[in-house]
């Protein structure tokens, strides 16, 4: 054995091969500061082994390597430039030390091979990959460009359109797509992968392949004509413009780092790769996306918990077929959890499975989806008129109209056929689920599971625990979401639970402009464009539906009275008054149709603007940093309220709460992440001159006091109740 350590070891085997394998303590292989120290010992070992005649890179885990350990780098990021460059290159020049040993190398790559896992691969003269292997750089999803080399050796592989399409989407590629455009040089069985390593590097040894001309290419400038230089980078970051826009920095950064490394050696064109990683990694959208990263982390981890301690569901049931029945019992049917779909009438159970078929069917459309595989979905779903068919089902999702009268029915007759053990769900979006329990008996087996809409599109399912709901019941309900495909949040009972009370003080705020004359047109503009929500409010209102964004105003106006009372002509409820409902009938604050090939149309109401005229002030254009304020302190006062309250746990779900949810700009990393961005301080300062306009603008005694104190919500628990 050249070296032995917690996560790497260096052996001398037959023939004068040195098998360099990665094998760490812990569940994956990663670069971690740990990992790093022995990657140099690695190094000087195989440099000082006179015996070595090649090398192949194995795994001893079911991935290849993870990636490099995001965690431990946060701190090191907010140095200062001239300490985080050196930082940068001080692991590049690892990298770079183990492709200089005089040898010929092959990576056996095997399952995940991503971030620095892929980089690692590429100092390597030749790649093997079995079946199961997954290859890619994902950085940019970080809001980073790759940092180990990979701007440098990847483009000087594949080429620089190739690299650019890799770097800048991020995705992980299959074995054989690896294969297509050059990262791997053969693609073979898992049980052959070892065996095909060391046959291809023996071969390397014979003098069979020309690994000296591999690597040299790694070593040189693109092979690129001045004119092709022009034309491949200029296409590149047009389309990159197009689709990342000014909010995410790191697909454009990485793009003119390669073309300003194209005429470069290896050691020029690292030093760009250190300094456009280095100045990625201070950015706020990096902070964010990491945050996102991290928070989601969060997520998954009380989720994988809740498996453990709550009863799995092996089958399900959803009570009502509409829109929402059939989406909840298609994403329980595809994820592998058989479901019964419960209605009163034979045309429900048809839009209901209308519904599924039409989504499976898009994914078979796609490629995504074979035919058996889609028929195989459809059979997990049992359409019933009957209750008999729920006797010996785990769960049950009531998802019927959102009248509390109408469910409260439902849950009792519903819990009279059921099994002691089964858990009750109710997917309503306002309904207090201490009312709801009210109609059971089970109250410990009861709680809400609010999915969003589209139910396929939307990964957040809020669980809403009740005063009597048992930790039990949450586990279960938590891991059936997860299971499901979705990202699950658990928030304690309160109107509007957490995404709809923390969306209607926003909405409020966007009531008041509109009535101080503002044009709604000009605030979605605004929000969109420049705050970066896919959808400014108008639309979004549209898009939920006037009237459900109504009669929700009223539901939050009785659970917070002095907060969030009725707005004396208020515009959404002047469009209701109109029968104006939004996208749902064609006309709220936009017109809604088709043009002439059929493509949908979204053009500003004349309607809207003459129901406006008379209970709204005269036009008035305001300024965008005051349409913001104006929007987001409401919002980011009641996310921490919620966090004060334990209305839900942590800023990280507070966070992933409405980027799932709601579709909270990524780049922000959520509404806690985007306040302690602006500063505690400056935030204050800045609502304080808007606090005369109502209590929605007022911070709370709590957000002072962890100012003063300079704490993060992230390391800090606020709860005040």
């Amino acid at each position: 054995m050249l070296f032995q350590g917690k996560s790497l070891s260096a052996e001398l085997l037959a023939d004068g091969i040195v098998e360099f394998k990665f094998d760490a303590e812990g569940s994956v292989n990663k670069f971690d500061q740990a990992t790093f120290e022995e990657y140099r010992a690695v190094v000087d070992a195989i440099k000082n082994c006179s015996d070595a005649k090649g090398i192949i890179v194995t795994s001893g885990k079911s991935a290849f390597i993870a990636g490099a350990d995001i965690t431990e780098f946060l701190e090191t990021f907010k140095k200062p430039m001239d300490e985080l460059i050196p930082w940068v290159k001080a692991a590049t020049d690892l990298f770079d030390s183990f492709e200089d040993i005089d040898l010929p190398k092959v990576a056996a790559v095997n399952g995940f091979a991503l971030g620095g896992g892929c980089e690692m691969i590429l100092t390597c003269d030749y790649r093997v990959a079995d079946t199961t292997a997954s290859i890619g750089l994902p950085e940019v999803k970080l809001g980073l460009m790759p940092g180990f080399g990979g701007t440098v050796r990847l483009p000087r592989i594949i080429g620089a359109d190739n690299a650019v399409e890799w770097m800048s989407t991020g995705k992980a590629h299959k074995a054989e797509q690896a294969l297509a455009v050059g990262v791997v040089d053969a693609v073979v069985a898992p049980e052959q992968l070892r065996d095909a390593a060391i046959a291809m590097v023996k071969q390397a040894i014979e003098g069979k392949l020309n690994w000296q001309a591999k690597r040299q290419a790694k070593l040189e400038p693109l092979k690129l004509t001045p004119t092709e230089t022009i034309m491949t980078f200029n296409t590149c970051k047009g389309m990159i413009a197009a689709k990342a826009g000014k909010h995410y920095p790191a697909p454009m950064t990485m793009v003119k780092s390669l073309e300003a490394a194209a005429g470069l050696d290896r050691a020029g064109a690292m030093a760009i790769e250190n300094e456009g990683f280095a100045k990625l990694a201070k950015t706020d959208a990096a902070t964010a996306q990491i945050g996102i990263f991290m928070s989601d982390q969060v997520i998954k981890g009380k989720a994988k918990k809740a498996a453990k301690a709550g009863a799995p569901v092996e089958k399900a049931a959803v009570l009502g077929a509409g829109i929402m029945g059939g989406g909840i019992a298609y994403q329980s049917a595809a994820k592998g959890t058989p479901i019964v779909m419960k209605d009163i009438a034979d045309s429900a159970l048809d839009l209901g499975l209308t519904t599924a078929a039409g989504l499976l069917t898009k994914q078979v459309e796609r490629g995504r989806m074979n035919a058996k595989k889609m028929a195989g979905v459809l059979n997990n779903i049992t359409p019933t008129l009957s209750y008999d068919s729920l006797k010996d089902v785990d769960v049950v999702v009531e998802a019927v109209v959102e009248n509390p009268k109408v469910k409260g029915i439902v849950l009792a007759e519903v819990e009279g056929v059921t099994g002691d053990d089964a858990i009750l769900a109710s997917n309503t979006s306002t309904i207090s689920i201490d009312l709801l329990a009210e109609s059971v008996k089970r109250k410990d087996k009861f709680c809400g599971m609010h999915f969003f809409n589209p139910v396929h599109k939307m990964p957040l399912v809020e669980v809403i625990r009740g005063k009597e709901t048992s930790d039990e019941t949450v586990a279960a309900v938590v891991a059936y979401a997860a299971k499901m495909g979705k990202s699950p949040i658990v928030v304690n009972d309160c109107p509007g639970f957490y995404v709809n009370r923390v969306l209607f003080p926003y909405f409020a705020g966007f009531s008041h402009l509109v009535k101080e004359g503002a044009d709604f047109t000009a605030v979605d503009k605004v929000m969109e464009k420049q705050f970066g929500w896919p959808m400014g409010p108008a639309y979004l209102l549209d898009v939920v539906g006037i009237d459900t964004a109504d009669h929700c105003t009223g539901v939050m106006s009785a659970g917070f009275p002095t907060r969030m009372q009725k707005i004396d002509n208020d515009p959404v409820s002047i469009l209701f008054g109109d029968d104006r409902y939004g996208q749902k009938n064609g006309k709220g604050f936009y017109d809604y149709g088709k043009d002439k090939r059929g493509r949908p149309t979204k053009v500003p109401a004349e309607k809207a603007y003459e129901l406006f005229a008379g209970n709204v002030a005269d036009k008035k254009d305001f300024d965008a940093d005051e349409v913001i304020a104006r929007l987001m302190i409401p919002m980011v006062n009641e996310v921490v309220r919620c966090l004060e309250e334990g209305i839900v746990d942590t800023a990280a779900e507070a966070d992933m709460g409405l980027i799932y949810g709601l579709g909270f700009p990524p780049f922000r990393g959520g509404p806690i992440r985007y306040l302690e961005t602006v500063g505690l301080e400056k935030f204050i300062e800045l609502a304080d001159k808007f606090a005369h306009l109502g209590e929605i603008y007022q911070v709370t005694d709590g957000m002072r006091e962890m100012a003063k104190s300079g704490k993060s919500y992230y390391t800090t628990d606020v709860k005040t109740a």
